[in-house]
C-alpha cells in the first residue's frame, strides 16, 4: 500500500473550463494525470486530493468529474478547495462513490494515520491580505482544530493534515496554522493552490520543524502524483 497526493485537478467535464488558458503545460492535462495515475497507482493504494478538483457549480454537474476520479485505481480522499462551488454536506456526498470519502473538518484513516484536512486560506501578512481574510483565516483555524482533536481524542498521534491553500504567506512568516501543526505534531501536510513559478519559489516543500510538507498542486507535480513516504 502507497500514498499518493495531487491537487489542483481543475477537471472540466461538465463546463467549459478549458486550463490551457493558463499555459502551455496545461495542454491535455486531464490525458496526463489520467496516464501517470494508471502507471503509479495500484488498487491498494490511496490518492490525496487536497482541493479544487473540479469546476462545476453544483454537486450534479460534479458527478461526472467524481465519476472520472472514483474510476481511476485506488482509493481517494478528498477535502475543500476554494474552488469546489458544487461542495456539499459530507451525508450527502460520502455515500456516493465507492473508492471516494470526503473530508472537511473531520479526518480519515488509512493504516493507523489518521488524515485530517481543512480548506485553510490566505495567510496573515500576505500582501493581499485583508480585513476579510482575517475572519476567515480564524474561521479556519478554528476547524483544523477541530479536525486534529477529532484524531487526538480518538488516540492517533500519526497524523497527516490536508490543506488546500499554503500553511503560510510568501515571506514563509510562521503562521498561526503552523502553529497549531506543530502543537498538534503533526508529521505531515499536503496542500496545493499556487500555479506559477514564483508562488513555488517561496513555497513550504520538504522539512520544517518537525512537520514535512508536500507542495501538490498539479501543475507543480508535472501532473504525476507525488508518492507521500510515512
Amino acid at each position: 500500500m502507497a500514498i499518493y497526493a495531487i491537487g489542483d485537478l481543475h477537471l472540466s467535464l461538465s463546463v467549459d473550463k478549458p486550463m490551457d488558458v493558463f499555459g502551455d503545460n496545461w495542454t491535455d492535462y486531464m490525458e496526463k494525470i489520467k496516464t501517470a495515475w494508471l502507471e503509479l497507482v495500484k488498487p491498494e493504494d490511496y490518492v490525496l486530493l487536497p482541493g479544487d478538483v473540479c469546476w462545476a457549480i453544483s454537486l450534479e454537474e460534479a458527478k461526472i468529474d467524481l465519476a472520472w476520479i472514483d474510476a481511476l485505481p485506488g482509493k481517494k480522499i478528498i477535502s475543500r478547495g476554494n474552488h469546489d462551488y458544487w461542495w456539499e454536506t459530507l451525508k450527502k456526498m460520502n455515500p456516493l462513490y465507492e473508492s471516494i470519502t470526503f473530508i472537511h473538518n473531520t479526518y480519515t484513516t488509512i493504516d493507523g494515520w489518521a488524515i485530517c484536512g481543512s480548506r485553510g486560506w490566505l495567510s496573515p501578512n500576505d500582501s493581499s491580505f485583508t480585513e476579510q481574510d482575517e475572519k476567515i483565516y480564524n474561521r479556519e483555524c478554528h476547524r483544523l482544530r477541530i479536525s486534529l482533536d477529532k484524531a487526538k481524542t480518538d488516540g492517533y498521534s500519526n497524523i497527516l493534515v490536508m490543506l488546500h491553500y499554503p500553511p503560510t504567506n510568501e515571506k514563509k512568516d510562521v503562521s498561526p496554522i503552523q502553529e497549531i501543526l506543530e502543537d498538534y505534531q503533526v508529521k505531515h501536510v499536503v496542500y496545493g493552490h499556487l500555479h506559477t513559478q514564483i508562488s513555488w519559489s517561496h513555497s513550504l516543500d520538504g522539512d520544517y520543524n518537525n512537520i514535512k510538507y508536500y507542495l501538490v498542486s498539479s501543475d507543480y507535480l508535472n501532473f504525476i502524483p507525488k508518492k507521500i513516504d510515512i
